[in-house]
């Protein structure tokens, strides 16, 4: 592992800080300045900053939750509904990657690795976000208009890919993909082009895909999911 990856995963600071740390020369590993890049073993290296040992972080955990409706993404709700969280194991530290609405289902990461999540959700790193409405009105119309841009009350919005199927009795599925997960983007967008959403289900959250994991039921990602998702976050960092 990467020095400013086991900082990072740590908690001592965001990727970004700990590479800025590590170049201050207030990093050292096994008693030696650490340089950016180098490889480390939290298990076996003592790694201090500014002369104070790092605890090896705990081991990782990623979580994919096909999240029903009617469920908050949310630790802990004042009006005592059900939260993303009482669908899950207790883990130490969990969290959630990029927020769902109360009536918005589907694909929902959850780690405990507090700053890959961070990473994840921040806007500059444009990570897609694919969803699968179910609408109602003129989807060609509405396909054309997305595809040009809308503009929100909160600043324009202009989807990577959009496209859109007719599914008989007055409804049609849209596929939407952006890359800011703005607060309801998606039912906002449905709106200002003028559609009626019957249902929304998120899909895709970067590399991961839903497919056929039932609904309210969770599983562990594997390593090359795991892997998929650094990867990205990686080259998000590179690229900024």
């Amino acid at each position: 592992m990467r020095i400013q990856r086991a900082l990072a995963r740590a908690g001592v600071a965001s990727r970004r800080h700990s590479e800025e740390l590590i170049a201050a020369g207030r990093v050292t590993i096994n008693g030696k300045p650490a340089q950016v890049g180098q490889s480390v073993d939290p298990a076996r290296d003592e790694i201090r900053v500014d002369g104070k040992q790092v605890q090896a972080p705990s081991d990782t955990v990623w979580l994919l939750l096909n999240k029903p409706s009617g469920v908050m993404t949310t630790r802990s709700d004042p009006q005592g509904r059900r939260t993303v969280f009482d669908l899950v194991d207790d883990v130490p530290g969990l969290t959630y990657v990029g927020r769902l609405d109360y009536l918005t289902e589907g694909l929902l990461l959850l780690t405990n690795d507090g700053a890959a999540a961070n990473q994840l959700t921040h806007p500059s790193f444009e990570v897609e976000r694919e969803y699968s409405v179910v609408v109602k009105g003129d989807v060609d119309a509405a396909v054309a208009m997305a595809r040009r841009g809308v503009e929100l009350d909160d600043g324009p919005v202009r989807p990577r890919q959009v496209s859109a199927r007719k599914l008989g009795g007055g409804q049609s599925e849209l596929r939407v993909t952006i890359t800011e997960g703005r607060k309801r983007e998606v039912r906002r967008l449905c709106t200002a082009i003028g559609l009626t959403v019957e249902r929304l289900i998120r899909v895709r959250y970067g590399p991961i895909e839903l497919r056929d994991l039932p609904v309210g039921a969770s599983r562990a990602l594997t390593r090359n999911e795991i892997e998929a998702l650094e990867n990205v976050a990686a080259s998000r960092s590179d690229a900024r």
